[in-house]
């Protein structure tokens, strides 16, 4: 026979332990289960080759989709292109290898220059001068039709 007291006794451990559970549970759903893609792992479309001028780096604008957990969204970056032929086509990422700054285009001295820490690179991405530890890094790229795409970044090794 179960008396009030005992009733109530059980009561209270049961709502707590309900309690518990209920804040228990989905915190170690989220640090034990993966929540998916961080970040999106696909080719993006980077525009049509007969916008590129042969033999001279030009800024272009893509969107990346980006997948980040539950969060999905789509950014707006810049990329260099070198146009070498119709067939070769090179993508820098739009950071420096030193600190990650952005640099631009010097058309006169046919070079990159990154005016935080004054490193040049050569229109082939080569460390010609400053602190910067390795060539710009690059974009896998293919061409279908007359689109560009590009892939994953690859990080560049060595100074030069």
């Amino acid at each position: 026979m179960m008396t009030r007291r005992k009733f109530q006794e059980w009561s209270v451990i049961l709502l707590g332990g309900i309690a518990q559970a209920a804040v228990a549970v989905p915190a170690l759903i989220y640090l034990l289960v993966p929540g998916g893609k961080k970040t999106g792992g696909g080719w993006t479309d980077a525009g049509s080759i007969a916008t590129l001028p042969t033999g001279r780096p030009t800024e272009v604008a893509i969107q990346q989709e980006r997948q980040d957990a539950w969060k999905s969204s789509v950014e707006t970056t810049t990329v260099w292109a070198l146009k070498k032929s119709d067939s070769e086509i090179v993508v820098y990422s739009p950071q420096c290898t030193h600190l990650g700054c952005g640099y631009h285009w010097e058309e006169g001295q046919q070079h990159f220059l990154c005016p935080c820490h004054e490193s040049v690179f050569s229109k082939d991405g080569a460390v010609v001068s400053g602190v910067a530890p390795r060539p710009l890094d690059r974009f896998e790229t293919r061409i279908e039709g007359d689109r560009l795409w590009l892939g994953p970044l690859a990080q560049q090794e060595g100074k030069g």
